[in-house]
């Protein structure tokens, strides 16, 4: 028996190109007898909630934000939550309630946005009905992508057109590590299918810098405003956002300006080596890197990628020789290559982005320079979290 009155409460989407609201989420809620509201969440995650009175309840909501958002402004989009296990019960070919009830609402369908939780139903099934959401120009998202029970497979099978992070994975990430990592990845994926990228959960400062340094397209969480029964004008946010994103933006461009500064020393450190390295001599002839506290090895590559000399390591006091790496190649490494055509293409120093070292697990900065009209290619790896401005 569920208790109250099913309620859409509405959380908006926030443009990240204007920082204005494009859109709302609608969220169900059941109002009570003293005048306030509980989520229905519960409701759904209980498997001893009757089938039959969670379909009605959600079909309900919808009803209920389909009549209300009618007088949103005519450039927003409302995204509503369907559940696949409603799809997968549908006979093949029988009209879909949805977009009946759609069609009753007058709203033009590419307005409105289906978010699909792509870790239940029948995958067939899905994959018919979302095309004729398509023929009707209805948008699709994949809710909570990243989540535990995330299938790839499932998600390139849908081609979405939106992917919504999964908050508990988003907010983890944001804190930085390996989790960090591997939703840039996912973000990167998102971006070269074609997706837009919704960061869900956004609640502090920190998390809308990570949403920012992932490309989303949208942001939503508390940080600007929580589900309400009521709709907001499409600028209520956008002084704040604005604000915000100058903030992200000045600290991107200083961390530019530590990157530009430290290209300039490194520059002037392949100086220093440029002789040892063109004509040899003993370890003793190197330079003493002070300016660099995070210098961990110098060696040389052939153009190919293929190791010709041994790491020279800097413990702190002296130089070291390291033989083990002698003869490997590293094209293979993503950073490696990108350096490899920079570096022969402009004939100047080389810096790659930070990255993680799955050997040593450290973060590391590698730069390169090609010596010998491009015979060969002087590498410094540096421990990025020794430099200012670039801890982890």
């Amino acid at each position: 028996m569920l208790r109250g009155q099913p309620t859409a409460f509405f959380q908006p989407f926030i443009d990240t190109a204007t920082g204005r609201i494009a859109g709302v989420e609608a969220l169900g809620r059941l109002r009570q007898a003293d005048g306030t509201y509980t989520s229905v969440g519960p409701l759904f995650a209980d498997p001893h909630t009757p089938t039959p009175d969670l379909l009605q309840l959600d079909r309900t909501l919808r009803e209920d934000a389909l009549q209300r958002f009618a007088s949103a402004p005519d450039d927003w989009f409302l995204s509503l939550n369907l559940s696949p296990r409603w799809i997968s019960q549908l006979e093949r070919g029988a009209e879909l309630p949805s977009l009946a009830q759609l069609e009753r609402s007058g709203i033009d369908p590419t307005r409105i946005v289906y978010e699909i939780t792509e870790a239940a139903g029948d995958l067939p099934s899905l994959t018919q009905t979302v095309a004729r959401y398509r023929e009707r120009g209805i948008r699709i998202a994949i809710d909570d992508f990243g989540s535990g029970y995330s299938q790839l497979d499932r998600v390139l099978d849908l081609q979405p057109d939106i992917l919504k992070l999964d908050m508990c994975l988003f907010q983890a990430a944001a804190r930085g590590g390996t989790r960090g990592e591997a939703v840039k990845a996912l973000a990167q994926m998102a971006e070269k299918t074609g997706c837009w990228l919704i960061a869900e959960g956004v609640e502090t400062e920190t998390e809308l810098d990570f949403a920012l340094e992932c490309g989303a397209r949208y942001v939503q969480g508390f940080l600007f405003a929580e589900a309400t029964a009521e709709l907001g004008a499409s600028d209520s946010h956008q002084q704040r956002f604005a604000s915000l994103r100058s903030r992200f933006v000045d600290g991107k461009l200083a961390q530019q300006t530590r990157l530009l500064e430290l290209r300039q020393q490194l520059a002037e450190f392949v100086t220093q080596l440029r002789p040892w390295a063109e004509h040899g001599g003993p370890l003793s002839a190197l330079p003493d890197p002070q300016a660099f506290p995070g210098l961990l090895r110098i060696y040389q590559c052939d153009r190919t990628g293929t190791q010709i000399t041994p790491n020279l390591e800097w413990n702190g006091m002296f130089w070291r020789e390291n033989r083990r790496y002698l003869n490997h190649n590293w094209s293979w490494r993503p950073y490696f290559y990108a350096l490899l055509a920079e570096g022969w293409n402009e004939r100047r120093l080389a810096l790659s982005t930070v990255y993680r070292d799955a050997t040593t697990n450290q973060y590391c900065l590698t730069a390169s320079q090609f010596l010998e009209s491009g015979q060969r290619l002087l590498l410094i790896d540096l421990d990025a979290s020794q430099l200012p401005g670039f801890a982890k």
